[in-house]
């Protein structure tokens, strides 16, 4: 109930909930614009197009869940290489971090998926219903058998992408060639049918119906942005000094007191989200400069220079600072610090991976048999060697065992290794009994690979003499 239709005496209700405003946001072409339509292609390409791509006879990017291996192009990760993953992420946020800091919510307005995904659907929508006028018109509409025939012809094509993309995410946990049989075939596992209609039924959920609302109320980056922000972060801003006050223009009128703002709302018309940036920086504005390149185009019918609303900070605005002013406000101590961290964490990240040994091996002492004798008096532990070549080739690999004065492997002391799997293998430890004290001894397992010494492992162990 509104305040003016409220009974005298009786409170006001004041609602906590904005009931939606569908946007019809306008298309607007420009620089911005074209940036923005060459990471999408640039991001769906790498997106559809990479789980079709092979390396050594298999799909070059693969994380294999049934198998427990993660295939990027020449490397294979195990489960026990979830340090890299952690590595992997702490990179990504320190990259967000200087994103953001230096320009705002870049990645928001060029390459985040909901912002993709969104421009994609509504080309779709464009191409079917028309310009903003048109599909304005077109919701006025009562039903009809052209309004029908054009909203069923965009949700089967909205339909088709998302599961497109479902079916194209699942490409990256399913080998493809094996996820297309499988349709083929309709033989399709309750798995793979779950994430395909799922993640699909989202896709066509939040970038054809929800759009805005995933931006303003769900995403949380719009909510802690605000934290990394500062006065000297380039974003999207609208100067009053130079609008203020707006009006229309008029030939015949008097336009002197007036400023460059002719008050034609295009900016409002064209935001994807529907917000005023000539109200100042809401957390709602996703950074996509749409606002900027149609303020552009009208300052250049009106004949007044563009820049009325353009990428600038805080400070350059209130101090008036020139474009290379400004510029090199944004190369400061903060910038400098992020840029190092990144740069520093990415190299060493990096050697490790370029040195990173290709074998992993777990000793597992058998517990069933804690220590016999042998014929010749020695002592013998029994182990479990559960060797894991990471590489794509198949190894033979030499033990040798060392720690106690006369420690030796009784029978094979190689095994052979297939590539990229894991291999179990017993092997017998015999020392003699004089050649430690009784109880635990610290012992050590080398392997190593015949085809290449470099691949070399020492395990740490013990064993037990009575």
């Amino acid at each position: 109930m509104s305040a003016e239709h409220t009974p005298p005496g009786k409170p006001a209700e004041v609602s906590f909930y904005e009931k939606r405003r569908k946007i019809h946001a306008k298309r607007v072409r420009g620089f911005f614009d074209n940036w923005r339509i060459l990471l999408v292609i640039l991001t769906q390409l790498i997106f559809y197009g990479t789980p079709w791509l092979m390396w050594n006879d298999r799909q070059a990017i693969l994380f294999h869940l049934v198998e427990r291996k993660f295939y990027i192009f020449g490397l294979v990760f195990w489960p026990q290489d979830v340090i890299y993953l952690a590595i992997l992420l702490i990179i990504s946020a320190y990259a967000l971090f200087l994103v953001t800091a230096v320009a705002g919510r870049l990645f928001c307005g060029y390459a985040c998926p909901q912002t993709v995904y969104t421009q994609l659907f509504m080309w779709i929508e464009n191409w079917l219903e028309g310009d903003r006028n048109a599909r304005l018109k077109l919701e006025k509409a009562p039903m009809s058998g052209r309004k029908f025939r054009l909203r069923a012809s965009k949700y089967l094509l909205w339909g088709l992408l998302a599961l497109w993309t479902g079916f194209t995410l699942v490409g990256y946990f399913t080998p493809m060639h094996e996820l297309v049989n499988n349709v083929l075939t309709n033989t399709l596992g309750p798995w793979e049918t779950l994430w395909i209609f799922l993640y699909g039924g989202f896709t066509f959920l939040f970038a054809g119906f929800m759009r805005e609302q995933v931006c303003k109320y769900m995403c949380p980056y719009a909510r802690f942005q605000s934290v990394m922000f500062d006065p000297d972060t380039l974003i999207i801003t609208y100067d009053p000094e130079r609008g203020e006050p707006r009006g229309i223009r008029k030939k015949a009128a008097d336009t002197s007191q007036l400023g460059d703002c002719v008050a034609c709302d295009q900016c409002v018309i064209v935001c994807p989200t529907g917000i005023d940036i000539r109200d100042g920086l809401q957390y709602e504005c996703i950074g996509c400069a749409a606002c900027i390149d149609v303020c552009d185009q009208v300052m250049d019918k009106v004949g007044l220079p563009r820049g009325l609303i353009r990428y600038s900070t805080e400070n350059a605005m209130q101090n008036k600072l020139d474009h290379k002013s400004a510029l090199s406000h944004i190369i400061r101590p903060r910038i400098l610090v992020y840029t190092a961290i990144l740069i520093l964490i990415t190299l060493v990240s990096g050697w490790f991976l370029m040195h990173r040994i290709p074998l992993k091996v777990d000793v597992i002492r058998d517990r069933s048999v804690l220590t016999r004798e042998a014929d010749d008096g020695s002592i013998e532990n029994i182990y479990m060697l559960q060797i894991m070549n990471t590489t794509e080739e198949a190894q033979r690999y030499k033990i040798s065992v060392d720690g106690l004065e006369g420690a030796h492997i009784t029978g094979d002391s190689a095994v052979d290794a297939k590539a990229a799997g894991l291999t179990s293998f017993n092997i017998v430890v015999a020392v003699p009994p004089e050649a430690g004290k009784r109880g635990s001894n610290p012992i050590h397992f080398t392997i190593s690979a015949e085809s290449n010494p470099d691949i070399t492992l020492r395990e740490k162990a013990s064993f037990l003499l009575p």
